[in-house]
């Protein structure tokens, strides 16, 4: 299992129509939350699930593609879409391949 990771800051203007939005977007979603930080307010982080490696490259991919019912979010970012982070990140005790620090 990995997780797709994108976080960004919303300008706080927009934050209402941005909740109102993504609440649209997640309707349905099982394979994705929301989240607030709660010492940063407006800081916001998505977290997608991914079977594989590559599935995590196409969330990243489709998260960032101006096609993307996603992508409108860009609008109400702190710096636009540059200042969007988006890692993927996978269980630190990988067996099935090298880890950062080496071979397991």
């Amino acid at each position: 299992m990995y997780i797709c990771f994108a976080e960004y800051r919303i300008i706080q203007e927009y934050r209402q129509e941005y909740l109102a939005y993504t609440e649209t977007l997640l309707s349905g979603l099982h394979d994705v939350h929301l989240y607030e930080g709660t010492d940063q307010p407006n800081l916001f982080v998505e977290v997608w699930n991914a079977v594989t490696a590559e599935h995590a490259e196409r969330i990243k991919k489709e998260r960032c593609s101006e096609r993307s019912p996603w992508f409108r979010l860009s609008e109400w970012i702190v710096g636009g879409s540059e200042k969007m982070h988006i890692w993927t990140f996978r269980p630190a005790h990988f067996k099935d391949e090298c880890s950062i620090n080496g071979p397991n």
